[in-house]
């Protein structure tokens, strides 16, 4: 492995460039942070001194070691003064014209060998590399905002990078205290990409109106363990900067079905809607808060030793049995189970079998127990139980704290209360939906694996590498990679399968990789 730059030159003296250039000056480089503007390169530096201080007052480091890193930051106006820069990290305004001229007059003052970097999230580094000479040296570092503070750097590569310029980027990251990944140039690289599924599958239910966006944000905060869920991180981020990422993917990818972008998302731009900065998007913010908080827990238990029978073998029925014992219900399996006995059944097959019947057919009697069905792989109108109640839960279901609960015209009416008041006896609150295979949660998730697979499988990124990013990067509780753990391969794939045989859309088609790893029973690697 290389070792970290001793000269460092930061172009643009932005938030993002100066968080850059104050990781620099910290891991020990001179750096020199540059913008052509003075009152702009003014800010930056001054926004590098105060973070320095702040970070004396916090303990993040001592008064000595800010002093040594104020001493190692030198502002200027002159790109010359980027001459004995090793490694130039660009953090220009995303312009593709723009950050083209900046590298090429970046090269013509720097050495020869000195290593150039652009901290775009969107463009192509190929399309920078081509305005320099020695495309070798140019690759991508993409830092994420707040740079100081966000633990992860993804250093992209094109075709043309050569080991020598990658070893150096990932020293100076590492020197910076960051985990660094390492992704293939192509759209949304790795992090961005293999986390397009949570906003564009999420938008998808939207629009099928499965869910409101509110309940769809709600299922995935307590069910998932998301952070914020994907409307709220739409209003955040800006609902118009997301439809014109949107339409960057679709580009760049001639039309791939999964990246295409929404007509919600085009409808919320031209009405203004832009998110939190136009004080509405999917939600108004001209209160605060802008929603309730979020309920507290419901306690485990009530079963009052009273039997549930729960069929299935994978980990969504392991883990509710495991439940239902613990908060006090007689949990069996139904081949343990006598006619007429068990109060409820639950089928948690997770894929259901092909020859799915109702429960009177699972040797409980012809009227049999009130029936309540996994949607995970499809619909509950799918499941050829007219009278049931239809649920998902996506493992691990430990830390949930909410259930989706579906229904039909048809569904019984004291099946469905029966549903609600079993899995309020395990801790969970209810938030009806619409029927679709997987509901909410599970679609999102799956497809957040199915995308993983896609790219692992092309090259853009290994396994450990994109949970990683996803996780240090976009703040989600788990990697796909660990969701498809968790889930088990064959489910997810079943899900995916599930919706392509209810949707025929190819955006629902499973990745090779995924399919591959099912069949040989192998990880997605």
């Amino acid at each position: 492995m290389g070792s970290a730059p001793g000269h460092l030159g930061v172009v643009g003296a932005g938030t993002m460039g100066a968080g850059i250039a104050q990781l620099g000056c910290l891991a020990g480089m001179e750096t020199w942070l540059h913008d052509p503007i003075d009152d702009a390169l003014a800010t930056g530096a001054e926004r590098v001194s105060t973070a320095l201080s702040k970070g004396v007052e916090r303990g993040r480091w001592s008064e000595d070691e800010a002093r040594a890193a104020s001493e190692r930051l030198h502002a200027t106006t002159s790109v010359e003064d980027l001459a004995a820069a090793e490694l130039v990290i660009e953090a220009a305004p995303e312009r593709l014209d723009l950050k083209r001229d900046l590298f090429a007059r970046v090269s013509q003052v720097c050495a020869a060998d000195a290593v150039l970097a652009t901290n775009t999230s969107s463009i192509p580094v190929v399309a920078l590399a081509s305005a320099v000479e020695r495309p070798e040296r140019v690759l991508g570092m993409h830092f994420f905002n707040p740079a100081p503070l966000m633990r992860l750097v993804e250093v992209i590569a094109t075709a043309e990078t050569d080991e020598r310029s990658l070893s150096m980027a990932r020293a100076a990251g590492e020197a910076m205290g960051k985990r660094v990944i390492l992704a293939k140039d192509g759209p949304g690289f790795l992090v961005n990409r293999c986390g397009r599924p949570f906003g564009a599958e999420a938008l998808r239910l939207l629009q099928e109106r499965v869910a409101s966006h509110e309940q769809i944000d709600r299922i995935c905060r307590l069910g998932g363990g998301f952070r914020m869920g994907p409307f709220e991180l739409m209003d955040l981020v800006g609902v118009d900067v997301g439809f014109e990422v949107a339409k960057s993917f679709h580009a760049q990818s001639f039309g791939e079905p999964r990246w295409k972008p929404s007509p919600i998302q085009a409808q919320m731009t031209a009405a203004g809607r832009h998110g939190r900065k136009a004080g509405r998007g999917y939600y108004s913010y001209a209160e605060d808060p802008y929603r309730p908080e979020d309920p507290e827990p419901l306690t485990l238990g009530g079963g009052d030793g009273r039997v549930v029978a729960i069929d299935g073998h994978g980990p969504l029925a392991r883990e509710l049995r495991d439940l239902a014992a613990r908060a006090g219900f007689d949990a069996r399996e139904p081949t343990a189970v006598d006619a007429g006995e068990p109060d409820l059944l639950i089928d948690a097959s997770a894929p259901a079998p092909v020859s799915d019947l109702p429960a009177g057919d699972l040797g409980l009697g012809a009227d049999g127990p009130p029936l309540v069905v996994a949607c995970a792989d499809r619909s509950l109108a799918a499941r050829g139980a007219p009278t049931a109640c239809g649920f998902n839960l996506v493992p691990p279901i430990e830390a949930a704290r909410l259930v989706e609960l579906t229904r039909l015209p048809t569904s019984a009416e004291r099946t469905c209360e029966l549903a609600e008041q079993f899995f309020a006896a395990l801790g969970l609150r209810s938030e009806w939906v619409e029927d679709a295979p997987g509901l909410v949660l599970g679609r999102i998730v799956c497809q957040l694996v199915n995308e993983a697979a896609f790219a692992i499988g092309e090259g853009v990124g290994s396994a450990e590498d994109v949970d990683a990013g996803v996780t240090l990067g976009l703040n989600h509780p788990r990697g796909p990679v660990a969701w498809g753990d968790a889930i088990g391969l064959e489910p997810v794939l079943a899900t995916i399968d599930g919706l392509w045989e209810e949707r025929r859309e190819e955006r629902y088609r499973a990745a090779p990789l995924l399919r591959r790893a099912v069949a040989t029973q192998t990880a997605l690697a």
